[in-house]
């Protein structure tokens, strides 16, 4: 019942900085609206293409210099696990004191506890939330209790406007399916004869698997926009839409919240403004086996493992199925022999003795379990990859310390 005008001093958007973190179709839309407003507007989001945000007259930066640079944090990310507590601790410690963090993403992006202790340690100077690790939060949440802390719950499209928006869009939906349009927001997919998925199954887990670890390849800022699968193959006629989906499915879901199967992969790709070629190469042999191996490449990108990509430019990943289980067989122009199960560490090294040792030694160390350890270079004593099939992810202390190891020039952790 007071009319404490003076409790309520903010500060102007005019001339400060804002860093969204996600720059999708949300993301870039609060960019607009953000720079309408005076704003300077920087963003980081590894896969969003640079052109589109020079568009908009955004820069796209590195996550710590954006974190760094913010007086305002905007988040639209997806909850992957690579997005999961990104605002911590460690990171807060290297943002300007007095920030203000907005976050209408997912819950789990932010870890609740960190956010309590740096605003009461001054770091946040406010914070406005709509979403929560757990949803309702309870009473004595923290973060709800604290004066500092504006909350709702997620209210993005309760307005009259959307949720009518929301019944025709459903409505446009049924009515294109049923004239056999490409479907976005279909849940379950065609059924596949059983003899088939029975037969492919193997070759659908190598398919996803491989767009995985090729998307996880491509360093930020440089957005993946043309892909190129090939499949060596006895079979003429051999259907590789199922493969394609899952090839599209291993390369989006990582970064985005969607799910892809074989009913909308083609739309959600082209959506994404995703092209996906493929190639089909004709073996000689028996028609028993009905790949010999896939490869894919992403073409016009920056790769975080220089060593994957092949002397066009590309980053390139190819595998097999052995003995029903699949395996990554090359990385760039280097050969290796790895299953695709757990995770896999690669390490681009100088050829010598005890590198296997060094590096198993420090997972060791970490009590993290060894599956598989191929190395493949070359020529002896030259550049060798090696790589490490591991069944559990290492702390990024332990990964920092394998990069650190004098032969070793560089090394990247794989998350399947």
């Amino acid at each position: 019942g007071k009319w404490q005008r003076n409790k309520y001093v903010g500060v102007s958007l005019v001339g400060k900085t804002l860093a969204v973190l996600g720059f999708g179709k949300v993301g870039s839309e609060v960019a607009r609206r953000a720079k309408g407003l005076g704003m300077h507007v920087i963003a980081h989001d590894p896969y969003a293409p640079a052109e589109r945000a020079r568009a908009i007259g955004v820069e796209l930066v590195s996550f710590d210099e954006a974190i760094g640079a913010a007086d305002f944090i905007s988040m639209h990310m997806p909850l992957t696990p690579a997005t999961s507590n990104m605002l911590n601790n460690e990171t807060f410690a290297k943002m300007k004191k007095g920030v203000r963090i907005v976050n209408v993403a997912r819950g789990g992006v932010v870890d609740e506890e960190a956010l309590v202790r740096a605003l009461d340690a001054g770091i946040v100077a406010q914070a406005a939330l709509d979403v929560f690790s757990e949803e309702p939060p309870k009473q004595d949440n923290k973060l709800v209790q604290h004066e500092m802390v504006t909350v709702t719950p997620h209210l993005g499209a309760s307005t009259m406007e959307a949720q009518e928006g929301v019944a025709i869009e459903i409505a446009e939906a049924v009515v294109g399916a049923l004239k056999g349009e490409l479907a976005a927001t279909a849940v379950n997919a065609p059924m596949v004869p059983a003899e088939v998925l029975l037969e492919l199954k193997p070759y659908v887990i190598l398919a996803e698997k491989l767009g995985r670890l090729a998307v996880q390849l491509v360093a930020g800022g440089s957005g993946v926009k043309t892909v190129k699968v090939s499949y060596a193959s006895s079979r003429p006629d051999l259907d590789t839409r199922l493969l394609r989906a899952m090839i599209t499915k291993g390369i989006i879901e990582p970064i985005s919240d969607v799910y892809v199967n074989l009913v909308n992969a083609d739309y959600t790709a082209k959506q994404r403004g995703l092209r996906i070629t493929e190639e089909h190469i004709h073996l000689d042999g028996s028609h028993e086996i009905p790949l010999e191996f896939i490869k894919v490449q992403i073409a016009d990108v920056k790769s975080k493992f220089a060593s994957a990509t092949s002397k066009s430019g590309e980053i390139k990943v190819e595998g097999r199925v052995k003995d029903g289980i699949p395996h990554l067989t090359k990385v760039g122009s280097f050969g290796v022999d790895v299953s695709l199960e757990g995770s896999i560490i690669l390490c681009r090294q100088v050829d010598q003795p005890g590198m296997i040792g060094k590096v198993g030694s420090i997972l060791g160390e970490e009590n993290v379990n060894v599956s598989f350890m191929s190395v493949g270079r070359v020529a002896p004593r030259k550049h060798a990859v090696m790589a490490i099939g591991v069944d559990d992810q290492p702390r990024k202390e332990s990964l920092k310390r394998i990069g650190e190891v004098p032969a070793i020039e560089e090394s990247v952790f794989l998350k399947l």
